[in-house]
């Protein structure tokens, strides 16, 4: 079930049970996830892609292991806030996946993720070699803890 609203998907949320993030690049997707109390996003690994059935595959062994209750995929939307192909690559994304896990998905403003990651990295002096490994899982963990966040929110409103 893909639900744009953070606020809807929040509401099909099983009880202490962790989300995943992920960060979908051309060539690798960024793996995030949470704890059980939705409280803190763990960078967690990067798959390298190569067919959707074999990324998909990895997800759900992840997804399986963890027993993870939601998918939060980033969304790359232009700095002007439209959408452009790698939006329509992102929702294709959910939409074959959606078929082969039944979790709720929903989507996250990944705009600036990868810039607020390189950041961090560079910060605790990451060598480039390093950075460039792990940047796409760190920027997953943005993504994810922003969810997490808002979702905190939601519940402190209700």
């Amino acid at each position: 079930m893909i639900l744009e609203d953070v606020a809807e998907f929040a509401a099909t949320l099983p009880p202490t049970r962790a989300l995943i993030g992920l960060d979908l690049g051309e060539k690798t997707i960024g793996v995030a996830v949470s704890d059980n109390f939705l409280g803190i996003a763990t960078p967690l690994e990067t798959v390298r892609r190569k067919k959707f059935g074999l990324d998909a595959a990895r997800l759900s062994e992840i997804i399986a292991d963890r027993q993870i209750g939601g998918l939060v995929l980033g969304l790359p939307r232009n700095m002007d806030g439209s959408e452009g192909p790698r939006c329509q690559s992102t929702r294709a994304f959910a939409r074959n996946f959606e078929k082969l896990e039944n979790l709720p998905i929903t989507f996250w403003d990944e705009r600036l993720s990868t810039v607020a990651a390189e950041r961090a990295l560079l910060e605790a002096d990451t060598s480039r070699r390093r950075r460039a490994e792990v940047i796409d899982h760190v920027a997953a963990g943005y993504i994810l803890q922003g969810v997490l966040d808002r979702l905190r929110v939601l519940k402190e409103q209700s």
